[in-house]
């Protein structure tokens, strides 16, 4: 259970389709509350601790193929998660790899074109 007192961030993402980028987010487990009735900002949980908000952009202020927003997801799920997004992996292999870094990851193209990583410590994935 995560300690209500502990500090934590959480992104906000500019998107310019709340709809879609939302209905991405929800691929990779995320989803808001019923009750959340606030349209133009979305807060999304994954259920064990992955939060991200989306925010609707100004007009003009989030351009596809310049998008300067990243994320990256944290999780001990890389391949599971890899497996459903594979369509939206970027690198040639479409599938998470060991990099030079000490990470597993794989690199995606989210909503507005952001970059997502998803990836968990080398050294904790069974090779």
């Amino acid at each position: 259970m995560r300690d209500s007192n502990a500090t934590r961030v959480v992104a906000i993402l500019p998107c310019n389709d709340l709809d879609a980028a939302e209905a991405w987010w929800n691929r990779l487990g995320f989803s808001r509350p019923a009750d959340q009735g606030y349209d133009a900002y979305r807060m999304l949980a994954d259920g064990a601790g992955g939060e991200i908000h989306l925010n609707q952009a100004v007009a003009g202020w989030v351009v596809p193929h310049h998008n300067p927003f990243g994320v990256y997801l944290y999780t001990p799920e890389v391949d599971a998660l890899a497996a459903r997004m594979r369509d939206a992996i970027i690198e040639p292999s479409k599938a998470p790899e060991h990099k030079a870094w000490g990470m597993y990851e794989c690199a995606l193209n989210g909503p507005d074109d952001v970059l997502v990583r998803i990836g968990w410590p080398s050294q904790q994935v069974e090779r």
